[in-house]
């Protein structure tokens, strides 16, 4: 068995919605029900979403305040106020600055643009930089993805004689801000029938408002915020990303080229995961490491060589800052670990001096994934005891209502359900810990605690061709709120399997339906999951959960699948006949299992009770060491054995072979492994065929010559050996029978002849009749192939399984 990292969940379709859409649309069935599954029933909403253009964004003056807003900035531009656009340091905040710059340009304004430092000033606005505003001569201030919570701050200014405008998506609070205009689709009573913009997305709308048409040049900057942001791409977001992807492929923004060079991305065709994972981490590693102002000048010149520059300059950031992220993710986990050694708690909450609070979003992210709980990574200022953190969470827990419940014990906060910032002093920091955990308790399930991965059908290798691959690409842009489409593949079995990559990091596996029922094979790939290469057996069954892309090599186009999650719902055999230190690389590979879904489970080694173990020393297995036994199954011979039982283990590796297979068959009645690793690995016995009963003759007329000799020292025996090839442990195996008839007389270590032994047959030696059992051993467990093995310990192991249930039942 090989367990999964998450709850598989294969969408329900409505096969009736499903029918008229590729009826009326005249779509494959899968495109069609893919759509349904996104809750996409309607012909006209379906259309948008596929084709859906410029004619297909809400009038921008439906967000309230838009008039007030284009009245003000209108009559700023008349009267020639100086303008100060106030921005955000993450790449939403970069790319509205950016956009309103582009657009005040163009219009002809007075303006300069502030974006505060992260570490000095933290988010939104403060008073001091509306003090610097009124001392450069600025009038009007138009807030770009922050200012929704700045009641005091806004409040401030207007005393002092400045107006602002404020262009926000983030949640309101309950008491609004007293500004010139504010723009905000979540807004109490804002008609604006799309809630889910981005910050760009609004400063995109006020463009629209302002100059009285689509501002198509801007969409590729609105496109970058909207995917950074991870705002969903439904509406007029998928939009806005559709049409900004389409310009980039040529971008006329010397900025937005620069950036796609230096990632690797300038001659690929751009996606919305070149903005996630390219673009927006450079874009970001500005205002995490230095200042965000490097990035808005990014995406604002017009130089080709000053663009070259700052792109290579944040490029050397963004490696920078993934270096300080592992640090301090190390570090966290080190926090973690003494605070709550059991990972007990259901909301994580780490904090420390010095740390970078420009990352801590992107280590709380990372714990995030690693514990799939909701997470809160503070820094805190040694000087002020101020903490300054950021969250990340799971569905079913809206850390922005947390924050919101717990408001009393915090200095300033802001956010939404999926991730938060906070400011709180370091005294209040348990009590904080202690009442976010208490909401969990009330709001969070077991279940709420497993990751859930959603998909959209059951597919089989069939299904996975080239051209519904270009059918499902017509459903892109992906990202947040229409996921790249996801599929499960049952039963599949495994052709080959190796390692890729420099480190051997990611995993490749060449799938096949089983029986050859497919016409051939369908490469899939696991980023990231080299380690799981061991953990899958060649005759395993496995399911794959992933999705559906194209690998072109040298002019050939292959569909190839990129695995999300996978999973071998059966008990694996792992075939080590021949492998060499088996017990060091069954301890490896139960030490990579402890790492994986399901672990740690109890492991288990299996020998054959007669068998000499000169390297198996029971003392010095730090798991259980059994011995097959015909009517007890096992036999423990150490103490992690006898504190436990065979059925506990999760892992067995057999490691000598049996006697005879009934032996191994009580043993496996016993046992309920998820995984057997049959190695049979007999490193001091010999199991060649019987010798002749002319070589036992041979061999007894040497021991008659000799008359007495120590077991110890078999040397007198050496021309014989040489002569007929056996080997020592064959002519000890011979000693051992002629001992059993009574021809050799053994005391101690001493060995002679018998003066007069009775004439007896060889096959009354019980070690001759195992010997002669042996053929029946070796063809089963010897001489068979992988799937012949796999399949006669499966069998005997669904035999007890079927007894058991027949017992419980």
């Amino acid at each position: 068995m090989l367990q999964p990292k998450a709850r598989w969940k294969v969408n329900g379709i409505e096969r009736h919605a499903a029918e008229s859409l590729a009826k009326e649309l005249k779509l494959h069935p899968v495109i069609a029900g893919m759509l349904v599954a996104r809750g996409i029933t309607d012909i006209g909403e379906a259309q948008r979403f596929l084709k859906g253009g410029k004619d297909h964004f809400h009038d921008p003056f439906l967000l309230d305040g838009m008039e007030r807003a284009v009245e003000r900035i209108r009559s700023a531009l008349q009267a020639g106020e100086k303008i100060r656009v106030y921005g955000d340091y993450d790449a939403d905040g970069v790319s509205s600055t950016s956009l309103m710059v582009h657009l005040l340009r163009r219009l002809g304004a007075e303006f300069d643009t502030y974006i505060p430092h992260r570490a000095t000033e933290g988010y939104g606005l403060n008073v001091n930089a509306i003090d610097l505003a009124k001392q450069s001569g600025v009038s009007l201030i138009v807030t770009v993805d922050t200012g929704i919570s700045a009641r005091e701050q806004i409040a401030y200014a207007t005393e002092i004689g400045i107006d602002v405008i404020v262009t926000d998506h983030h949640e309101p609070p309950e008491l609004l801000p007293d500004a010139v205009a504010i723009l905000n689709p979540k807004k109490p009573g804002c008609p604006y029938p799309f809630k889910s913009l981005a910050g760009v997305g609004v400063a995109f709308k006020l463009a629209h408002a302002l100059l009285e048409e689509l501002p198509e040049e801007l969409l590729e900057i609105a496109a970058i915020g909207t995917v950074a942001d991870l705002m969903p791409l439904v509406g007029e977001n998928r939009v806005i990303v559709k049409l900004g992807l389409e310009r980039m492929q040529d971008s006329a923004y010397a900025g937005i080229q620069a950036l796609l060079d230096v990632s690797g991305a300038g001659d690929k065709e751009v996606t919305s995961t070149h903005l996630g994972f390219s673009l927006a981490p450079r874009i970001n590693a500005s205002g995490r490491l230095e200042h965000a102002s490097d990035a808005v000048r990014l995406l604002t010149t017009d130089d080709p060589e000053e663009a070259e520059l700052i792109a290579t300059s944040l490029d050397l950031l963004n490696k920078e800052r993934q270096r300080i992220v592992e640090e301090m993710t190390k570090e966290a986990l080190d926090v973690l670990t003494r605070k709550d050694p059991d990972f007990s708690s259901q909301v994580i909450v780490v904090a420390a001096e010095g740390w970078n609070v420009g990352v801590i979003g992107i280590v709380a992210a990372k714990l995030l994934e690693r514990f799939y709980r909701p997470v809160i990574v503070l820094a805190i200022d040694p000087a002020t005891g101020l903490a300054k953190g950021s969250a990340r969470s799971i569905p079913g827990y809206d850390i922005y209502q947390a924050l919101t419940h717990t408001a009393g014990l915090l200095d300033h906060y802001g956010g939404h359900q999926a991730a938060a910032g906070m400011t709180i002093h370091r005294d209040r920091l348990d009590e904080f810990a202690a009442a976010l955990n208490a909401l969990a308790e009330q709001w969070l399930t077991a279940e709420d605690l497993v990751p859930l991965i959603q998909a959209d059908a059951d597919f089989t290798l069939v299904d996975v061709t080239v051209d519904i691959i270009r059918q499902i690409e017509a459903l892109a842009p992906f990202g947040m709120g229409n996921p790249a489409p996801r599929f499960v593949l049952s039963g599949l079995s495994v052709q080959e399997k190796r390692a890729l990559g420099k480190d051997k990091q990611h995993l490749k596996l060449m799938l096949t339906e089983p029986g050859g029922s497919s016409p051939g094979t369908v490469e899939a790939v696991g980023f990231g999951r080299g380690a799981m290469l061991e953990l899958i057996s060649p005759t395993a069954r496995i399911d794959i959960l992933g999705e559906l892309g194209i690998n072109e090599w040298n002019g050939v186009r292959k569909p190839q699948i990129v695995i999300q999650d996978m999973r071998v719902p059966h008990v694996q055999v792992f075939d080590w006949r021949g492998a060499k230190m088996t017990v060091d690389k069954f301890a490896d590979t139960c030490s990579a299992v402890r790492q994986e879904p399901g672990g740690p489970g109890r492991e288990a080694i299996l020998v054959e009770a007669g068998a000499p173990s000169k390297l198996l020393d029971p003392d010095r297995i730090s798991c259980g060491l059994w011995a097959m036994d015909g009517s007890l199954g096992a036999i423990p011979l150490n103490a992690a054995a006898k504190s436990a039982s065979l059925a506990e283990a999760d892992d067995v590796l057999i490691v000598t072979l049996p006697d005879r297979l009934e032996r191994l068959e009580s043993a496996l009645a016993v046992c309920r492994a998820k995984r057997i690793y049959a190695a049979f690995a007999d490193w001091d016995r010999d199991y060649a065929a019987l010798p002749s009963r002319d070589t036992f003759k041979a061999l007894y007329q040497e021991a008659i010559r000799k008359g007495e000799w120590d077991e110890r020292n078999i040397s007198f025996l050496e021309p014989l050996r040489r002569k007929s090839g056996l080997s020592e442990g064959l002519i000890r195996f011979m000693l051992t029978v002629f001992e059993e008839l009574q021809f050799i007389d053994k005391r101690g270590s001493v060995c002679k002849t018998a003066a007069s032994p009775k004439k007896r047959d060889l096959a009354e030696s019980p070690a001759y009749q195992s010997r002669q059992q042996r053929g029946e051993v070796e063809q089963v467990l010897v001489y068979s192939n992988a799937q012949q093995l796999t399949d006669w310990i499966t069998d005997r192991l669904a035999v007890q399984s079927k007894r058991m249930m027949e017992v419980t039942g």
